[in-house]
């Protein structure tokens, strides 16, 4: 069983869609969008701060680059909300580390360690796992297994 991780499975959907939308294959075109989406939503931070969520930009994105568009809700010492900041966080590959990640927008509080860290470990998050049946998938939700049927 191979195990793969939410970054390379947005990569190679990333490239699937590129390709369906380059033979005018609308109907894959979509599914794979619904796929990114799903992904995204269920995987990328929110809440906790990422109040308004995390949303991928299909058109900035490649297979080689993931820009995803997100702001953190700040709170103030008293512990009431202060304003946003809004950032860009795109990853690209690197040979020795996986993938790096780089962060835009005002690092107001050092916000960018943290969000830095939430990115991480949504990226590296096993999101499918290859059975041995072609069609086979396994999303993983805490400590249980969901099989989903990709039409």
């Amino acid at each position: 069983m191979k195990k793969i991780p939410v970054y390379r499975e947005l990569a190679c959907l990333i490239a699937a869609r590129n390709n369906c939308a380059k033979s005018a294959n609308n109907e894959w075109y979509d599914k794979h969008e619904e796929h990114i989406e799903w992904i995204v939503k269920q995987f990328m931070p929110h809440g906790s701060g990422f109040d308004a969520g995390t949303k991928l930009d299909l058109e900035a994105s490649t297979s080689e680059k993931l820009v995803f568009v997100t702001a953190y809700h700040h709170m103030n010492e008293n512990g009431m909300y202060g304003g946003w900041t809004e950032h860009k966080v795109t990853v690209r590959p690197s040979l020795a580390f996986d993938y790096q990640i780089k962060i835009t927008g005002r690092d107001r509080n050092q916000i960018k360690d943290y969000m830095h860290e939430c990115f991480d470990c949504a990226l590296c998050d096993i999101c499918r796992i290859m059975g041995a049946g072609r069609n086979e998938y396994g999303w993983y939700f805490g400590e249980e297994w969901k099989k989903a049927e990709i039409n």
